[in-house]
């Protein structure tokens, strides 16, 4: 579904992303794993067109969008949970999600599909997102990326700072996502993820980055095998 082939790319003098090369298949989850620093973010940033690649082709669905702008990408498909969240803290929980349905005509309804994933965001659809705790934002925020049907979703370390609890659901929908989706269609997944136990349990494929290149790849369930834990420990 989505495909991305020796993408380079910089930042002044600085080569940050090298040769990348990743799929993101339908119906699967596909792990980046890696330390900090590697070039993680600035590869989903790319991903999106929030920064541009100096050479490589990213296509979706067979179609080129490299060029493609951000809203556009959006439009083909793609649906972004950006690390921190980054949730509109000024507006109610039901104003974040429609802000997902932004390029939707204005009477299209909030997929109730959302609340039945995450139940706790229907209780609060009038309060604030700043009011919300950090697990119940993230929540929010992979709702608001799903509320237009993305075909891929993109979700740069959803566990980050979030209660053990909520990682349990978070991970229990992102399975649920990648084989059916909010409609009975599979999503791909692609998940950038430090927390190596989750990354582990979620992969059906894994990729480990070092210094903007990818370092290894293989199945999730090799992973133990393939001491991928030794690669990706700081």
């Amino acid at each position: 579904m989505l495909k991305i082939q020796n993408v380079n790319q910089y930042y002044g003098g600085s080569h940050i992303l090298r040769d990348v090369s990743i799929e993101a298949q339908l119906g699967k989850v596909t792990v980046i794993l890696g330390r900090n620093g590697v070039g993680k973010t600035t590869l989903l940033k790319s991903l999106m067109g929030l920064v541009p690649i100096k050479t490589g082709t990213i296509t979706l669905d067979g179609k080129d969008i490299q060029k493609s702008t951000p809203y556009e990408r959006a439009r083909a498909g793609l649906g972004f949970v950006p690390q921190g969240r980054e949730i509109f803290g000024r507006l109610t929980v039901e104003e974040n999600l429609r802000m997902g349905l932004a390029y939707r005509p204005a009477s299209t309804p909030i997929p109730a599909e959302l609340f039945e994933l995450f139940p706790v965001l229907k209780q609060m659809l009038g309060r604030r997102g700043g009011d919300l705790s950090g697990g119940q934002q993230q929540q929010l925020a992979i709702a608001r990326a799903l509320a237009a049907g993305p075909r891929v979703l993109i979700l740069d370390e959803p566990t980050e700072g979030i209660q053990p609890s909520i990682i349990k659901d978070i991970g229990r929908v992102i399975r649920m996502l990648a084989n059916r989706g909010l409609h009975g269609e599979p999503v791909a997944i692609l998940l950038v993820e430090q927390y190596y136990d989750f990354a582990r349990e979620l992969a059906d494929d894994y990729v480990v980055m070092e210094r903007g290149a990818v370092r290894a790849f293989g199945k999730g369930s090799n992973m133990e095998i393939d001491r991928v834990r030794e690669l990706v420990a700081i």
